[in-house]
């Protein structure tokens, strides 16, 4: 079922344009030399939203001060506007009976598009 979900979400629910502006803005972060952190969570970012069924977002033992300041950062530049978009977007989604589990997997992007450093994606049992 999770395969047949995430194969639905790649192609009807954004999964594919979500995980290329996830992935232009990893490679964007990446060639500015200073923000690679903040590349590393897009690039993780963007796996994660090209199948987010089965998969689910945990707090990384070990993050340090260093992550909790350089999330702080992120949510003043982009961490805001990118959970508020998923937001949007996962409300409409929700309009359709159909689209339910498409804005369920959005409200799931949004604590990691908000906070993303020190965190990681592992698969659900």
């Amino acid at each position: 079922m999770r395969f047949i979900l995430n194969v639905l979400w790649f192609i009807f629910g954004s999964g594919f344009l979500m995980a290329l502006g996830y992935g232009l803005a990893a490679l964007i972060c990446f060639a500015l030399v200073v923000t690679i952190p903040f590349g590393v969570a897009a690039a993780r970012i963007a796996v994660y939203s090209l199948a987010p069924f089965g998969r689910t977002v945990v707090a990384r033992p070990g993050a340090g001060v260093a992550s909790g300041l350089a999330n702080i950062l992120w949510v003043v530049l982009f961490g805001w506007w990118i959970a508020l978009h998923h937001i949007v977007i996962g409300i409409a989604q929700c309009v359709t009976i159909i689209g339910i589990p498409f804005g369920v997997a959005n409200f799931k992007l949004v604590p990691v598009a908000f906070w993303p450093l020190g965190r990681e994606i592992v698969d659900v049992p």
